[in-house]
């Protein structure tokens, strides 16, 4: 077995033993999957994850819903004023400015693009408050593009595992591209933002969960439980 070979087992029994305690604890799954899981269209995951930016999870999944009622698509978004929206997404963080930033996104689709989303990475990026996470999730979720989505979850255990050293997202998501198979892209933002909420909590994680815990190394903790 060649170093590939090996690398890829690795990390396969790492995903896999995730899965399986995030099955058996019956975690519940992040509101942009679940989202997914109904209709992955570019505007679904494009809003809800701008509506899920600091936002709990519950929160979001209401939100998106009530703004889905209002507007189902670009189109409508783009022919309802922005209270509306507002008044939809309210109590989401920033709802204000994530409101303003749905209209300006809905403008851009209809009046540039001619209602179509690209597939293109820079494209999303240049629209209002896209980063690099919610651009990836687009990409891997709506056209099943390999992309790696590197959030909060993804960065800290990530650099917990000892598998990057880094000091934001984005450059986790360059290391993580160095080491990690294209198999694994897709999947590791929702398996690690599950065992992020769950288990690998950003305080005081739950090692004595947590069926890596023997190899890892715990890097950046002093406090587990």
């Amino acid at each position: 077995m060649n170093s590939a070979q090996q690398q890829e087992k690795h990390f396969e029994k790492v995903f896999s033993s995730l899965r399986e305690a995030l099955k058996n604890m019956g975690a519940p799954m992040p509101a942009v999957s679940l989202i997914a899981a109904e209709d992955p269209s570019p505007y679904r995951i494009l809003s809800s994850t701008i509506i899920s930016l600091r936002t709990r999870d519950a929160v979001t999944a209401e939100a998106s819903e009530r703004l889905f009622k209002i507007a189902p698509d670009f189109e409508k978004l783009y022919s309802i004023n922005e209270e509306l929206v507002a008044n939809a997404i309210k109590p989401c963080g920033f709802y204000l400015r994530k409101a303003h930033q749905l209209k300006e996104i809905a403008r851009i689709v209809i009046e540039d693009w001619h209602g179509i989303v690209p597939k293109d990475e820079e494209k999303l990026l240049s629209l209002p408050g896209v980063g690099i996470k919610t651009a990836s999730l687009v990409m891997n979720i709506s056209f099943g593009m390999d992309a790696i989505c590197v959030d909060c979850h993804v960065h800290q255990i990530s650099n917990r595992l000892g598998w990057v050293e880094t000091a934001t997202p984005e450059e986790t998501e360059k290391e993580l591209k160095k080491i990690l198979p294209r198999k694994f892209w897709i999947p590791i933002n929702e398996i690690f933002v599950m065992w992020g909420q769950n288990v690998c909590t950003p305080i005081s994680p739950k090692c004595s969960l947590c069926p890596l815990s023997s190899e890892c190394p715990k890097i950046g903790e002093e406090k587990t439980r």
